[in-house]
């Protein structure tokens, strides 16, 4: 009897095998594999794209209002997410973009960042800073092209603002002890002769060959000549990044006013003359403040002049074009001599300045004056004085 139902068993597990075979692959059970958490990889929470927009760590400078609304990239025609002062100049418009148009906008969406990080190289290429005391870098370095000039416009070894005995154009009004008013004047000016550097009207490098003369009268209330000293110099001046240096010769005399000889006929009439070597030597601490001391050693000398004079100082004059409206300026000088037992006179300026597109400089303002005359007759007098200015240089 088993050997009759072996053929209706098989046959039945063909049919019921073959039904299975026939059911579509979704309608089969399916097992998925299993994979331990000590074996998972960590899941990926960085950026899309780089850089990271994430807003906890790159805070955007503009504010957002209903950024769903935008798409991106937005066009011409498309209104504006970001609103508010826009760094980089455009009007109503973000920052730059990742390609590097300072003019794109860009939109928070899906599609990109919200904004290019400040650091990053496409945000510093596609900015424009505004390139301010631009023309105080050659007092440092300087990419022009150093050239033979006749007669160069402006000075490499500048003159001292508060200096009376510089070859300028100035005159000044103070009230001295004991004499009441005086007119203090300069009439003169350095100019170059011959340079080899740079063409720069305002902070040349280079070397220069300069030629100075000045007269310096001074009168008294009545308007009448008291004294008058002259001064005649050929300097080579040279300016290397922030220093300034010269060498040359100088020659001063003074000579007394008749009509003060005829006022005073017992006064000591003296030949005060000097002929000597000048070495300076300035640096700027930035374009607008400059240090400086000279030097001058008479090798000839007249009266009761001495070979050895001695100067320093330090100024604030902005170095570039002022515009109309100027800036202001402050200078102190000091000058010692072996005359005086090498005490001296200071001298300090303040006021207001304009300096022109050619360099050349007009200052007006107050001046206060403590020590031994500059005057060559009254050398060995003591004077204290205040007043107001007006100075040109070239």
């Amino acid at each position: 009897m088993v050997p009759h139902r072996l053929p209706i068993v098989f046959a039945l597990s063909a049919l019921s095998c073959g039904a299975l075979w026939d059911q579509p692959v979704s309608a089969q059970p399916q097992s998925m594999p299993t994979v331990s958490a000590s074996g998972q990889m960590a899941p990926y929470n960085g950026p899309a794209i780089y850089p990271s927009t994430d807003p906890a760590r790159f805070s955007s400078p503009y504010p957002i209002t209903s950024p769903s609304t935008y798409r991106y990239p937005l066009t011409a025609a498309s209104p504006s997410p970001l609103s508010g002062p826009v760094p980089n100049g455009v009007e109503n418009g973000p920052g730059p973009s990742l390609a590097g148009d300072p003019g794109a906008f860009m939109a928070p969406n899906n599609s990109g960042p919200l904004y290019t990080p400040r650091i990053s190289p496409d945000a510093m290429a596609a900015s424009r800073p505004l390139a301010l005391n631009a023309y105080g870098e050659p007092a440092t370095t300087s990419d022009e092209p150093w050239t033979w000039q006749i007669l160069p416009t402006g000075l490499l070894y500048k003159l001292y603002l508060a200096s009376d005995r510089e070859p300028r154009v100035g005159s000044e009004l103070v009230y001295q002890r004991n004499q009441g008013w005086l007119w203090d004047s300069t009439v003169g000016a350095r100019v170059g002769l011959l340079r080899y550097g740079t063409a720069n009207e305002f902070l040349p490098l280079g070397w220069q060959l300069d030629a100075d003369a000045a007269a310096f009268p001074r009168l008294d209330e009545d308007r009448n000549l008291v004294e008058c000293d002259y001064r005649i110099g050929i300097p080579l001046t040279t300016r290397q990044g922030p220093w300034e240096q010269k060498i040359g010769y100088v020659h001063t005399c003074s000579h007394i006013g008749d009509l003060y000889l005829l006022g005073n006929p017992t006064f000591p009439r003296i030949d005060y003359t000097r002929d000597a070597v000048v070495w300076g030597l300035a640096l700027y601490v930035n374009p607008d403040v400059r240090l400086y001391m000279e030097t001058s050693a008479a090798f000839h000398t007249n009266g009761p002049a001495e070979p050895w004079e001695f100067q320093m100082g330090a100024e604030f004059s902005p170095a570039g074009p002022t515009g109309p409206w100027g800036a202001p300026f402050f200078a102190v000088n000091g000058h010692l001599r072996q005359v005086n037992d090498f005490g001296g006179n200071v001298t300090a300026q303040t006021g207001w300045q304009w300096r022109g597109n050619s360099g050349h400089l007009l200052r007006i303002g107050m001046q206060y004056f403590n020590g031994m005359s500059e005057q060559g007759q009254f050398y060995n007098r003591f004077e204290e004085h205040i007043g107001g200015g007006l100075w040109y240089d070239f």
